[in-house]
C-alpha cells in the first residue's frame, strides 16, 4: 500500500511509527499522523537553518527575542480574533510534557482533575501515574453529535479541556464553553485547554480559544503538529494566562523542563506564518474523507462526522473490535478502551490519508461482520 503515497502530495515513503507498527499486508489508520507530506515552507526553513547556523539561538540569552511566541500571538490574534499576550507564552517538547509540567507546579497528588471522556489516552495515563484522580465528564451520543452534562465538580482542583474535542471531534459551542467558564469559577478551576486540533475545524463550525472567556484561569496548549503533521518535531507553547500558574513555573529552575530545539521553532513558526496554503488543501482533503467514511461504513456501525480533527470514531456493539479488524479485515485502528470511560465499544479511524488508502480501508472493514 506504501506506493499509493509516492508522489508531490503524499509521503515518498513511511518509515515512522505509524507505519512501523503495522504488520506487512496491514493498512495502518491508528496514530494521529498523517501521510502527507509537511507543507513546502516547513521543509524550506528547515533546509534553510541546516545550511546556516546550527549554533546558539539569539533567543536563547533574550527570551523575548524568541519568534514562537510572536508567532503563536500573531495567529491567535488573525485567526480566533484572541488577543493573546506574548509574553505569557511558555515553550516546551510538546504537550503532554507541558501538561505535566504544570500538574507538578500547581496542584498536588490527589487533586482532582475533571476531563470530558472518552478522552485522549495520554492525557489519562498522565492522571493516573500523578496521582490526580479523574472526574469524567461524559461524552453523550445525541443524534448527529455529541452532548455532555457537567457533573459536580466540587473537589476539583483542574479542568482539563480537549477542545475540539478528541475522540469524538466535537467543536464546542459558546454556550457549552460558558456554561464550563461558570463552573471553573464556582469550584476554583484552574483550566488547562489543549487547543491542538483549533486548525482542523470545518464550516460552519467555529473554534473558541476558551482563553477569550475566562482569561484569568486558562492555560491554552497548543502546537502545529497536529495541523501541518510534524509529530517528530517535538515543540510545543502554553499561553499561560492563569497569574497563579504563571508564578508557579516562573519559579522552577531556568532549564529543569527544556526547551524546543532551534528545528521545532523553525518548523513551528514557518508553519504557522507560511504554511495556510497547504492547510487549506489539506482541510480540503479531510473534509472530502469525513463525508467518505459516512457513505462506505457497513451498518451496524455507528458514525457521527466530526466537526474537527481527522479522527473518526466509529461505534460497535461489543468491545474488541480494533483486534478483530487487525486479524479479519487487516487494518490497524485505535482500541477505544484506552481512551476511557464511554470508549470501550468503539475504534478510532485515522482518515488523513489519500482516498485510494481510505476507500480500501473501508473496503476491508466491509467485510467484516457486524
Amino acid at each position: 500500500m506504501s506506493n499509493a503515497f509516492v508522489g508531490k502530495d503524499f509521503k515518498a515513503s513511511n518509515d515512522g511509527l505509524k507505519w512501523a507498527k503495522a504488520a506487512p499486508g496491514v493498512i495502518p489508520a491508528w496514530v494521529a499522523d498523517m501521510d502527507l507530506r509537511t507543507a513546502p515552507a516547513v521543509r524550506e526553513a528547515l533546509r534553510r537553518r541546516a545550511d546556516g547556523d546550527l549554533g546558539y539561538p539569539v533567543w536563547l540569552d533574550s527570551p523575548q527575542c524568541e519568534p514562537l511566541a510572536e508567532a503563536f500571538a500573531e495567529r491567535m490574534a488573525a485567526r480566533f480574533g484572541w488577543a493573546a499576550d506574548a509574553g505569557s507564552v511558555r515553550t516546551y517538547s510538546d504537550l503532554n510534557q507541558a501538561l505535566q509540567v504544570l500538574l507538578h507546579v500547581c496542584t498536588e497528588r490527589g487533586d482532582a482533575v475533571a476531563l470530558h471522556t472518552p478522552a485522549y489516552h495520554p492525557f489519562l495515563g498522565t492522571l493516573e501515574s500523578m496521582g490526580r484522580p479523574l472526574r469524567p465528564v461524559p461524552m453523550v451520543a445525541d443524534g448527529d453529535s455529541w452532548r455532555f452534562e457537567v457533573p459536580d465538580l466540587a473537589g476539583c482542583r483542574v479542568l482539563l479541556l480537549v477542545n475540539p474535542h478528541n475522540p469524538t471531534g466535537r467543536v464546542f459551542t459558546r454556550a457549552e464553553l460558558e456554561e464550563l467558564a461558570e463552573h471553573a469559577e464556582r469550584h476554583d478551576l484552574l483550566v488547562i485547554s489543549d487547543e491542538i486540533h483549533a486548525d482542523l475545524v470545518y464550516e460552519p463550525h467555529r473554534h473558541i480559544p476558551f482563553a477569550t472567556i475566562l482569561p484569568n484561569r486558562t492555560v491554552t496548549l497548543t502546537s502545529a503538529t497536529k495541523a501541518f503533521n510534524l509529530g517528530g518535531i517535538r515543540c510545543s507553547v502554553a499561553h499561560v494566562g492563569a497569574p497563579a500558574a504563571r508564578k508557579a513555573l516562573d519559579a522552577q529552575p531556568e532549564f529543569v523542563f527544556g526547551s524546543p530545539s532551534v528545528f521545532g521553532v523553525e518548523a513551528t513558526v514557518a508553519a504557522w506564518r507560511h504554511g495556510d496554503a497547504w492547510l487549506e488543501e489539506t482541510r480540503a482533503l479531510l473534509d472530502h474523507n469525513r463525508h467518505l467514511i459516512a457513505s462506505g461504513l457497513p451498518e451496524g456501525v455507528t458514525y457521527r462526522v466530526p466537526e474537527a480533527t481527522y479522527l473518526a470514531w466509529l461505534g460497535y456493539d461489543r468491545p474488541g473490535m480494533a483486534e478483530v479488524l487487525e486479524r479479519e479485515a487487516r487494518v490497524l485502528l485505535s482500541d477505544g478502551t484506552a481512551f476511557g470511560p464511554g470508549g470501550e465499544t468503539f475504534v478510532r479511524l485515522n482518515f488523513a490519508t489519500g482516498r485510494p488508502v481510505l476507500e480500501e480501508i473501508l473496503r476491508r472493514i466491509g467485510s467484516v461482520t457486524v
